[in-house]
């Protein structure tokens, strides 16, 4: 088949994809297939790449293999593929999720020269009887994608990856196509050793997204700003990114609560629910996904308009494939990425126990990820750094750092110091050696080499390590100095480095991120404005409204809702049911029976002073029906003795009043007359009673005691009391 002439590859191009004409690279990197000779393709995501096997292999005669790692991938693929034909046999996948029969299918499809193309997992291909029937099989040739995965350094290393070139052996000899959308130079390296495809043709396109905006926040509030952020966008697809599992449940719940069409996407699913959930999204009945890392790989949709990452990830490999998912079809993709020292620290933790080597290539690879996250360099100079990849512009105007940037400061100095220490130590340590030298820190290692007696230990000693740190990483994008990365990140110094030291000149560095600590949780609803100050003039109306119902239904007014529950609607401005079910203090059965004029009366005052809510940017959490409460109230209803409950759940008998009085004080009705006509005598119980009834005027224990005599009642006798009452009164 003579494909060679420009027009009959396009003729191809369109009558099985439709397009009239290739994207980038494309065209050479089939052109090179057909010729049968080995390929490796290093394109970013939305780049095209699947495209490269799937036009040779309908061109070709016979099948080609293609190595994928995921069952939901190869499904995303061959329903693709199938959609281009009109026979389905064109495209299979071989893989556990299949039955007999199916697998037969496919089997006699192959031998027949119907399947043009073969998706397996690594662990499929290495099965003894897939090896002995791929054999038969005449095969175009082998696409191995996501490639990454064979490298350890990659950020999704997989062991049975590095077993595909024994058994490619064993199957039978046919040219190579190596894809991949991520790959340091070290990691393309290992990759080309691994799969014996040093002299394969290399075609690699650029790493710059110049549509996706890089943006990295403070880990502050975090659902917070995540709803905001959301509610911004409406109506637009994203991806929330999460290391755990656990986390992407909550999250998926606490967006759904507060209105957001959003699922659950993790490994820990079963696959109908997983695969449902994922096939909402591309079908556009969910508008967000939330998802571990196991999701998105190769699933084509082309317009994620952002991608969030909850946590920050692994390593930059990670965080670039990740975002690389947003934007595809050329158009609007924001990549927000919240940011805490504390998920370093706790990634680390992680990587105990694994083999050494393992921890060190982890470390190193989170240090990268530090670095970008602290950096107030432009996001996209160092993304493209760290691919090899320089970005010739002063600025990108497409990131945090190029929009507000830092301030800046002369460096000619800190920069000959830094060098000088480089080579002072021999270029055999990493940067926070380094640092520690011109910081004057005695670590054990300074020690061990003498480095304390160099004279540039402590000649930085005022700035900190942090601030050499920010230096140091200047100093690699700049290019004064390099990263042997074979051996765990020592600094060199290159050719510009030693150029400037002989001649330095003036050049600037800019002020690092200082990102402050914050707990990641952020605050419940229960405790929202507790710093905020209240309105007191709706404070005051709140209260006139509580007496004027207290003496239509002749209650004390604390039993209708006690003074902290009005403040809150003072800060809150409640003005629905479900709102006033938030503020503390308020249950659903107090909020139905006697919220409704509270509400109205709140929102006709909202209206008048034309008053912003902070309700209108609350996040919802998700109602957590505390267990403890749920087993306290199940053992009242059984009539289990008081200190029973306390002492099975390890309480103190003081700490089980105050998480009743919570339960009653919210709206719940419980009823302990059968422990309290144990334990009070009936006539100091309608003492008690008839004094909250008739005469309190507020719900305080305290006054109780001096109206009715600390010596002959009890603190506890008094809340017990109390709680019968509330309960019986007021709900």
């Amino acid at each position: 088949m003579n494909i060679n002439h420009d027009i009959a590859l396009k003729e191809y191009l369109h009558k099985y994809f439709g397009f009239s004409n290739f994207k980038w690279n494309q065209e050479v990197i089939i052109r090179n297939i057909l010729a049968g000779k080995d390929t490796f393709v290093l394109m970013p995501t939305g780049g095209g790449k699947s495209l490269c096997y799937q036009l040779p292999a309908l061109i070709l005669d016979g099948t080609a293999i293609i190595i994928s790692p995921l069952i939901a991938l190869m499904k995303n693929q061959v329903d693709s593929m199938r959609g281009y034909s009109m026979d389905d046999g064109v495209a299979h996948f071989l893989n556990s999720s299949l039955n007999k029969t199916q697998i037969q299918r496919v089997k006699d499809d192959i031998l027949s020269g119907k399947t043009k193309m073969l998706y397996v997992a690594p662990e499929s291909l290495t099965k003894d009887e897939n090896i002995q029937f791929l054999k038969q099989a005449t095969i175009s040739f082998y696409a191995i994608d996501e490639a990454h995965c064979i490298s350890e350094w990659g950020h999704d290393f997989r062991p049975e990856y590095r077993r595909i070139r024994p058994i490619i052996n064993e199957i039978g000899a046919a040219p190579i196509i190596a894809l991949t959308a991520t790959a340091t130079p070290k990691v393309q390296n290992d990759i080309q050793k691994n799969l014996g495809m040093l002299e394969a043709s290399i075609f690699k396109s650029s790493f710059n997204r110049p549509n996706l905006y890089y943006e990295v926040r403070p880990k502050v509030n975090t659902n917070k700003e995540i709803i905001k952020f959301i509610r911004n966008n409406a109506g637009k697809s994203g991806i929330i990114y999460c290391l755990s599992r656990k986390k992407v449940e909550e999250i998926a719940e606490m967006l759904k609560v507060n209105g957001i069409k959003a699922l659950p996407y993790h490994a820990g699913m079963d696959s109908a629910t997983r695969s449902g959930n994922q096939d909402k999204f591309l079908m556009e009945e969910v508008d967000i996904i939330v998802a571990t890392i196991a999701f998105g790989m190769g699933i084509d949709k082309p317009d994620v308009r952002f991608v969030i990452h909850y946590d920050i990830p692994k390593s930059l490999e990670g965080y670039y494939q990740e975002t690389g998912r947003a934007g595809r079809d050329g158009g609007e993709g924001q990549c927000i990425t919240f940011y805490s020292y504390k998920d370093i620290q706790k990634l680390e933790k992680f990587m105990q126990g694994k083999p050494v080597a393992e921890q060190e290539i982890g470390k190193q690879l989170l240090l990268e990820t530090v670095s970008y996250a602290e950096s107030s360099v432009c996001r996209r100079k160092m993304l493209l750094h760290y691919f090899g990849e320089e970005y010739p512009e002063p600025t990108c105007n497409m990131c945090d750092n190029c929009t507000h940037p830092k301030e800046q400061f002369e460096g000619k100095e800190l920069l000959q110091l830094l060098i000088e220490t480089v080579i002072a130590v021999k270029e055999k340590f990493k940067a926070e050696h380094v640092a520690n030298i011109l910081c004057g820190n005695l670590t054990t290692t300074i020690k061990s080499y003498k480095h304390h007696k160099l004279e540039m230990f402590g000649e930085g000693a005022e700035q900190g390590v942090k601030f050499w740190n920010a230096i140091i990483r200047q100093a690699l994008v700049m290019k004064f100095l390099d990263k042997d990365i074979e051996n765990y990140g020592l600094l060199l110094v290159t050719q510009k480095g030693h150029d400037f030291l002989k001649e330095p000149y003036d050049l600037m560095f800019t002020k690092d991120h200082d990102y402050e600590e914050s707990d990641e949780d952020d605050i419940s609803i229960g405790q929202m404005g507790k710093g905020n100050t209240c309105d007191e003039e709706l404070f005051a109306m709140l209260k006139d409204l509580r007496k004027k119902i207290a003496k239509k239904k002749n209650l004390p007014p604390f039993v209708v809702f006690q003074d902290p529950s009005l403040e809150d609607m003072a800060i809150q401005y409640p003005i629905t049911i479900e709102e006033l079910q938030n503020i503390t203090g308020v249950g659903v059965g107090k909020a139905k029976r006697y919220g409704s004029e509270f509400i109205e009366l709140i929102r006709v005052y909202v209206e008048d002073k034309e008053i912003v809510r902070p309700q209108d940017m609350v996040v919802k959490t998700v109602a957590n029906k505390s267990l403890l409460k749920v087993f306290i109230i199940q053992s009242i209803d059984r009539k289990m003795d008081l200190e029973d409950i306390a002492s099975s759940k390890d309480l103190e008998f003081d700490e089980l009043i105050t998480e009743i009085e919570a339960i009653v004080n919210s709206g719940t009705k419980i009823n302990i007359d059968y422990y309290i006509n144990k334990v009070i005598e009936e006539d100091k119980i309608e003492e008690i009673f008839d004094y909250f009834k008739d005469e309190a005027e507020t719900e305080s224990v305290e006054e109780a005691l001096k109206y009715l005599g600390e010596d002959e009642f009890t603190e506890e006798e008094v809340r017990l009391v109390r709680i019968k009452f509330i309960s019986e009164i007021g709900n």
